[in-house]
């Protein structure tokens, strides 16, 4: 299973079920996700995890 699969397969789960209030809660999830493992060897990081 591909990657793009699994957007599509999670974009027609909020379409068919109109949970569009789900994607912008799943949005910023995977922000900060990639924001904390992107910084977390930086000097950037007891910034970031002064924001927690």
């Amino acid at each position: 299973m591909s990657k793009l699969s699994i957007l599509t397969e999670f974009w027609e789960f909020l379409r068919v079920r109109k949970k569009f209030w789900l994607a912008p809660i799943v949005f910023f999830l995977l922000l900060f996700g990639t924001l904390i493992v992107l910084t977390e060897g930086t000097a950037i990081a007891p910034f970031i995890y002064a924001l927690f």
